[in-house]
């Protein structure tokens, strides 16, 4: 297939892309870590939280007591672990704290903005994120600027493979049904831009002086177009 002259798909990051890297470590994971022995508490007696709950005991050989289980999540969340059970009870906290108005997702204003724009332009919007898929669609659907969960049309997460390994891209693009080509990722992370490019992807690092205080130009940028926010993001290139 030839790509077209301007991307049919825009692949967006969260994390430092399209909100800041604080609000993910300094208010989301916070608020589990503090609210988790509420909710096990509370709902740990439900089917969909008692099968992460039990995951977690076998993993550690058989933990009988909820207040063990929830230690452990807690520590896993202070090592920043990725686990498929804390992942999966951090967005049932999470959701509740969205649904009870505790909090809201902001995102950068000319991420909305722009967001709002290519979408009203006919371009199709995703998401790629190492947070769970739920978990993306709770930040999108509480965002500062409203409910822009509709505007995407494609979620992915690290269930494709790492977002530093060229496969995932390959695999994205096909879920996709769109050339590689025609798809323009957006990420703060080089290595990560690196991979999309080397799945024939086409790339822009968002480099955020709010993120990144030291601009990452010429050989920091490895190449990729640089735009300091949604606003300077070529989408015609």
């Amino acid at each position: 297939m030839t790509p077209s002259l301007s991307p049919a798909v825009i692949l967006t990051d969260i994390e430092g892309t399209t909100s800041s890297i604080s609000f993910v470590k300094d208010v989301l994971f916070p608020y589990a870590r503090r609210e988790l022995p509420r909710f096990v508490r509370e709902h740990g007696h439900e089917p969909e939280v008692r099968r992460w709950l039990d995951a977690v005991a076998l993993e550690n050989g058989g933990l009988c007591q909820d207040a063990m289980i929830v230690e452990t999540l807690q520590g896993w969340i202070d090592e920043d672990r990725k686990h498929t059970a804390l992942k999966a009870l951090q967005g049932m906290v999470w959701e509740a704290g969205y649904r009870d108005a505790d909090f809201t997702a902001p995102l950068y204003s000319d991420a909305a903005a722009a967001l709002r724009r290519w979408h009203g332009e006919g371009r199709r919007l995703a998401v790629y994120s190492s947070g769970s898929v739920p978990a993306q669609k709770l930040l999108f659907a509480h965002t500062d600027d409203g409910d822009l969960g509709g505007l995407f049309s494609g979620w992915f997460d690290t269930a494709v493979g790492g977002k530093r390994e060229v496969a995932s891209y390959a695999r994205i693009a096909d879920a996709l049904e769109t050339a590689p080509g025609d798809i323009l990722f957006l990420s703060d992370v080089v290595a990560e831009l690196d991979a999309a490019r080397d799945a024939g992807l086409r790339t822009t690092l968002i480099d955020r002086r709010e993120d990144y205080p030291e601009p990452r130009t010429d050989e920091a940028a490895n190449g990729h177009p640089r735009a300091t926010g949604f606003d300077g993001v070529d989408a015609e290139a």
